[in-house]
């Protein structure tokens, strides 16, 4: 009995010691302390991690976020530029929201290595949308647990103008998949877009597209039509290419 007693002793302290690393982290993060840490530990909780409950994953969380962080992004926008037009808005709040670009985010924030999913459902975490879910399921939590003020404040101060230079935003190219087809053309590579899946009902489905080049897969995209969602993957595919250039084809 003693013995049971020390090992649940220690199994605690073990956890005690963990959410002080997660508070600390998440601390550092979103700018402000968390309170309810309960609520972050479910934003990082992939659906491999349950038994395919929403509820007892991420999911949920992630839907809040994404509406708040969609709507906190189009009013700082709408405020930055004064005098652009709806089509301008749009675009670049889809540049900063889009599920390549929370990846790039939740990495850059550190968000990727507090994350948990199943390894075994999910073998290969590159090209996935597992990162930037969990992202807007920050957002979520942190709508939850601080208010609205505080998670626009985290969204704006710590997101927005933390990691993202507007400028090298608004001059990136439009039709990213004209540019990467006229590049592959010149660099000798043969590229292809495939759709992987799509999600949905009638006219509410959301497609998911990948580039192809030379066979191998770069970056994936996703839209609610398949001509959007080939933007997207060409938009991410451009960002890998710049890190990691194809090799030329024979």
């Amino acid at each position: 009995m003693l013995a049971f007693l020390r090992k649940l002793g220690s199994t605690f302290s073990v956890l005690q010691a963990e959410d002080k690393v997660l508070q600390g982290n998440l601390y550092r993060m979103i700018g402000t302390s968390p309170l309810n840490l309960d609520l972050y530990k479910l934003a990082l909780k992939h659906t491999s991690m349950s038994n395919g409950s929403g509820a007892e994953s991420n999911e949920r969380l992630e839907y809040l976020g994404d509406a708040i962080l969609g709507a906190v992004v189009a009013e700082y926008l709408f405020k930055k530029y004064p005098f652009k037009d709806e089509g301008f808005l749009t675009e670049i709040r889809s540049r900063i929201v889009n599920r390549q670009s929370l990846n790039d985010l939740a990495i850059k924030i550190g968000l990727n290595k507090f994350v948990r999913f199943d390894h075994r459902k999910n073998q290969s975490k590159s090209g996935t949308s597992i990162y930037g879910d969990a992202m807007e399921a920050l957002v979520g939590a942190v709508y939850l647990d601080l208010g609205f003020p505080a998670c626009k404040k985290f969204i704006v101060k710590e997101l927005l103008q933390g990691y993202f230079d507007m400028d090298v935003v608004v001059s990136a190219p439009s039709n990213f998949k004209s540019q990467i087809i006229e590049w592959s053309q010149k660099e000798n590579h043969i590229i292809r877009f495939v759709i992987l899946r799509e999600e949905g009902k009638n006219h509410h489905k959301e497609f998911e597209a990948q580039v192809l080049i030379n066979d191998e897969p770069f970056g994936t995209g996703k839209g609610f039509s398949k001509k959007k969602a080939e933007q997207a993957a060409a938009e991410n595919s451009w960002k890998m290419i710049a890190e990691n250039p194809p090799k030329r084809k024979d």
